[in-house]
Parts: C-alpha cells; structure tokens; sequence
C-alpha cells in the first residue's frame, strides 16, 4: 500500500518569494511547472471511506488515483494513494460514471515542482491564492520547514476540493473550453 505523507500551507506573496529563494540557496533542484486540470469524483463506497477518485490531466498525459485519508491526531496529512497512468480517458470517465460515482468538482493550478534532499516541495498557484506542500516522512517536513524558515506558518488541512468549493468560481462547461 503507497501512503502519501504531506503538508500543505498557503502563501502570500512575499513568503512565497522568500520560499522560492530558500530553495534555489539551500540548493533544492527545480524539476518542472506544469498546469494541471483535476477532475474528482465523488459517492458510495468512496464517501464511506473518505475516499476520491481523481482524473488528473497534464498536456497529453492523464492519472487516474485514489486517495484515502487516514486518520490521526498530526497536521501532517496521511493518505492512502494508488495511481496508474490512464492511456483513454474518455473511456476512464465512462467506466467511473457506470460504477456510479460523480463528478463532484473540478479545480485548476500551476504547480512548480522542487526535489530537495529526501523531500519533494510543490508550489501550487490557483485562481484564488498560492499554497505550496511538502512530502515526504513526518520527520524530513520538519527539517524542511526549519530550513525554509517557515515553521511560523499555520497548516492548511484541507484539500484543494474544500478549498475550491468554497474560494472558487463556478464557471459553465463553454467558459472552462472557450476561447477568445
């Protein structure tokens, strides 16, 4: 079983240009940036486990995972994680909704990725605000968050899902795909 372990803050500007510049000093390596459409679904069995089904696209590349949370008292969150690369994704699509699961949001970001010794630093910018998350064990978080000065901040437990439902837009499938 993978589990993902991780910390999630938000950003303001002037932090975010003082994490990014932390980074480059402390030598972490800039791997990529990339814009992401996420497309959860949602019910049955899925709500019971506190669980989602995620459609992720980037470019021409698709992932299918599933995620389930795992409880514990730590801010530090603790998720079970499968995920495979998806070759037909309006075929994936199909197969989630016959199984009766839904479409329960959809939200957008850029993501710019940072390796840095055991860790992986993710900062994400989405329409309503800039977050950045570390992964990695419980115990290389709290090295990171000292080395990038940022043990001050509070944790950001919820998800992006929370997160876009109640900072987010709702915009028409013809506005997500038109173009000007």
């Amino acid at each position: 079983m993978a589990i993902e372990i991780e910390k999630k803050y938000r950003l303001d500007k002037t932090r975010h240009d003082a994490v990014v510049a932390r980074l480059a000093e402390a030598g972490a390596t800039f791997t990529k940036e990339v814009f992401e459409e996420n497309y959860l679904h949602r019910g049955g069995l899925l709500d019971e486990r506190g669980a989602v089904l995620r459609l992720r696209k980037i470019g021409d590349y698709t992932l299918l995972t599933y995620k389930e949370k795992m409880h514990n008292d730590s801010d530090v969150k603790h998720k079970i994680e499968y995920e495979t690369v998806v070759a037909d994704v309006d075929a994936t699509e199909n197969i989630i909704g016959r199984l009766g699961y839904r479409l329960s949001v959809i939200y957008e970001k850029r993501r710019k990725i940072w390796h840095f010794k055991k860790v992986e630093v993710m900062i994400d910018e989405l329409p309503f605000g800039l977050y950045m998350e570390i992964e990695g064990t419980i115990d290389d978080i709290a090295k990171t968050e000292k080395l990038l000065g940022i043990q001050d901040l509070e944790p950001e437990t919820r998800g992006y899902p929370r997160l876009t439902a109640k900072y987010g837009k709702m915009k028409s499938r013809f506005e997500r795909t038109a173009t000007p």
